[in-house]
């Protein structure tokens, strides 16, 4: 529930090319779910359950996508628009970026080098350490407990939450959010074996880019590249507790889950969905607008448009009839051990 807010419905009926279906008038004071709305907040229905709530909730106005659930309760006022739960989403998101994004100014006690460059609008935020020669964009939020290392970039209309920490030479886009202890351009897993069992470690002297629009967990870790970069492409959607190695890359538009992590130098293609738990070994080029299943272990190439199940990751079809024979073995195995029986007794007499 999130309450405090006032706009009018004919507003966001100009935002969402939507239309409205009763009181055109009507101010919106809050936004909820169906089930838990009052008076003057905002909802919406998109799943099928959801239609019984429309006859008793005390919401005044519900977003809509189908002109059919109307129906369901006259009495309310309906925002009619292409998508519902878009829609809603866009909503609470604006609605987010106002409550944070209206933080300004530079709290005590924290640091910032002489040589570095704060723009316009930044807030940051009490025990902060901005090094030498940062760079930080209009708008941009960095709240208390960040460390921002020497030489690093952070555009504009980003969000920086407590406790994150941003190693030296690290880059980052445009309206990106990095959640609370979320960690980039930590050293790479480097490390070289010796004769005598003992292992060296490699300097891992690269960096990290994380382009525009991207947004980063709480406690998701991406390590600098041993000697280039490491990069996170545009609109690239990271879970909390997410391992990114060094030197890999992220194509656009890619969403990895929790407790998933890429080994280093692979190369994950657009679009591609990394379910919970899912682990990519090193070294590897994945296609674009591939699937991967919650806790697949992925050894191999793919290719575009693949889905991944198991470990090793197989493609779902093979996967799958894999599956329904393994889930025979029991039978088969009985009648296997009948088999024997009979060729024994028949060898007996």
């Amino acid at each position: 529930m999130m309450n405090n807010i006032d706009f009018k419905i004919k507003n966001l009926a100009e935002v969402f090319n939507g239309e409205i279906i009763g009181d055109i008038k009507l101010k919106i004071t809050g936004v909820s779910s169906i089930e838990n709305a009052s008076m003057g907040d905002i909802t919406f229905i998109k799943n099928e359950k959801y239609l019984e709530h429309a006859k008793s909730t005390k919401a005044s106005a519900i977003i809509i996508d189908n002109k059919s659930h109307i129906s369901i309760n006259k009495n309310k006022t309906y925002l009619l628009v292409k998508d519902a739960y878009t829609s809603f989403a866009l909503l609470l998101t604006e609605i987010n970026k106002k409550n944070i994004l209206s933080r300004n100014g530079i709290e005590n006690p924290s640091f910032i080098h002489k040589s570095s460059k704060i723009s316009k609008n930044v807030y940051i935020g009490a025990f902060s350490y901005i090094g030498e020669n940062v760079k930080i964009g209009n708008n941009t939020k960095i709240y208390p407990n960040c460390y921002i290392g020497n030489n690093s970039l952070i555009d504009e209309n980003c969000i920086i939450y407590p406790g994150v920490k941003i190693y030296n030479e690290s880059k980052i886009g445009k309206n990106c959010i990095l959640h609370s202890n979320s960690v980039i351009g930590s050293d790479g897993f480097g490390f070289a074996p010796s004769k005598n069992g003992e292992y060296t470690m490699i300097p891992q002297i690269g960096n990290v880019i994380i382009k525009d629009n991207v947004s980063i967990g709480s406690n998701t870790v991406i390590d600098r590249a041993t000697l280039d970069s490491t990069v996170i492409n545009s609109g690239v959607k990271i879970d909390n507790l997410v391992q990114i190695a060094h030197n890999v890359t992220i194509g656009k538009n890619t969403v990895i889950a929790a407790l998933s992590g890429v080994a280093g130098s692979t190369s994950l293609g657009e679009n591609n969905m990394v379910g919970g738990q899912v682990g990519i070994v090193g070294h590897l080029k994945m296609g674009n607008n591939v699937k991967y299943a919650a806790q697949s272990g992925v050894t191999k190439n793919s290719k575009n448009g693949q889905t991944l199940m198991g470990f090793p990751a197989v493609e779902k079809d093979k996967f799958i009839k894999s599956f329904m024979i393994i889930k025979k073995l029991p039978s088969i195995e009985e009648k296997l051990n009948k088999i024997e029986e009979i060729l024994y007794n028949l060898h007996s007499k």
